[in-house]
């Protein structure tokens, strides 16, 4: 039996990062260390794959931008168009990694599985689980059950969707979680467990591609206001007045907006902004907003978190889609 080709595509992160010593699991740094380190740890590897490799980049999550977004979703695409290559996996730092998680959901255009890993615990730490995330990475890109499941996010031996898992906890490696709407599977030791689908439009069936991008590669500046107890919307105004595109007000519990924040949001819709109305609240949907939200052109999020609503309406605003009620159906849908 031929062995599957996997291409691995290294963007930095914890997963390659030093502490000063076997304890230190916070405040490490980036440095020099290669995905090779963790490739030679693991077991029989290259005897169940031929195995690939491409550094996309070396970053810290947290420095991460959509410029490398673009560099990797074209690096990725370009993977999964070769006949030759069956999956993808792609090491990347927990900060920010289900935003590009949710990035490469939406644009590429592949039923091939691409798996993103990382760690929360540096290479150099007690304990770390860069190896075992990455080792189930791997077995999960090769098997056949995730052909068609999107991308996947692989850590602490959950199979997550890129289109609900998101970080819960600061340090804990039991970080992601798909919070209420539940994980796709598990990986235990050399088994692949697949339990659910994500339902939800992805990949083949978005209308976004790496095309919408070919003659600007810029991205339409969206950016998240955070309320709170004396909102004045003075924030809101700030980012109009630095040339956003978009807002996502993450408004409290129902994503509610304090009275003193609907005239901003709604001077900013009339100023041509399109305002997706989500929330600070880690669960639950939002929608049927109050009727002076609705007619303000206020778009609510249903069960989008702020920062993959985020990515949705800068795709959405990128391909030209600006109509406030096909903007209502795609964040219901997506």
């Amino acid at each position: 039996m031929s062995k599957k080709k996997i291409v691995l595509m290294s963007t930095g992160g914890t997963i390659v990062s030093s502490g000063e010593s076997a304890t230190q699991t916070t405040g490490y740094r980036l440095g020099n260390l290669g995905i090779d380190a963790l490739l030679n740890q693991l077991p029989d590897l290259k005897a169940r794959i031929d195995l690939e490799e491409l550094a996309v980049s070396h970053v810290d999550s947290s420095s991460m931008t959509s410029e490398i977004w673009l560099k990797l979703a074209r690096a990725v695409q370009a993977a999964c168009d070769r006949e030759d290559v069956s999956a993808v996996v792609i090491t990347h730092g927990t900060d920010t990694m289900e935003e590009t998680a949710y990035f490469l959901h939406l644009i590429l255009k592949t039923q091939k599985p691409v798996v993103i890993t990382g760690a929360m615990r540096p290479a150099t730490a007690l304990s770390s689980d860069g190896i075992l995330n990455l080792y189930n990475a791997f077995q999960v890109a090769a098997s056949d059950e995730s052909l068609g499941q999107g991308v996947m996010m692989v850590l602490n031996n959950t199979i997550g969707t890129a289109r609900f898992s998101t970080k819960t906890h600061s340090t804990n490696v039991a970080t992601f979680s798909g919070l209420i709407n539940g994980e796709l599977g598990a990986v235990v030791d050399n088994a692949v467990m697949f339990n659910n689908r994500c339902l939800r439009p992805h990949t083949m069936q978005t209308p976004f591609s790496i095309e919408d991008f070919a003659r600007d590669e810029s991205f339409p500046r969206v950016d998240i206001v955070f309320s709170h107890a004396d909102d004045d919307g003075e924030l809101v105004k700030a980012c109009v007045a630095c040339g956003a595109k978009g807002i996502v007000f993450a408004g409290l519990g129902n994503g509610c907006i304090p009275d003193r924040v609907l005239p901003a949001l709604a001077e900013a819709r009339r100023k041509g902004v399109r305002v997706i109305r989500a929330s600070r609240v880690f669960c639950g949907a939002v929608f049927n907003g109050l009727s002076e939200w609705e007619e303000a052109g206020l778009i609510s999020s249903w069960n989008l978190s702020a920062i993959k609503a985020r990515v949705l309406l800068q795709l959405a605003l990128k391909k030209g889609i600006t109509d406030i009620d096909a903007l209502r159906t795609m964040f219901r849908d997506y």
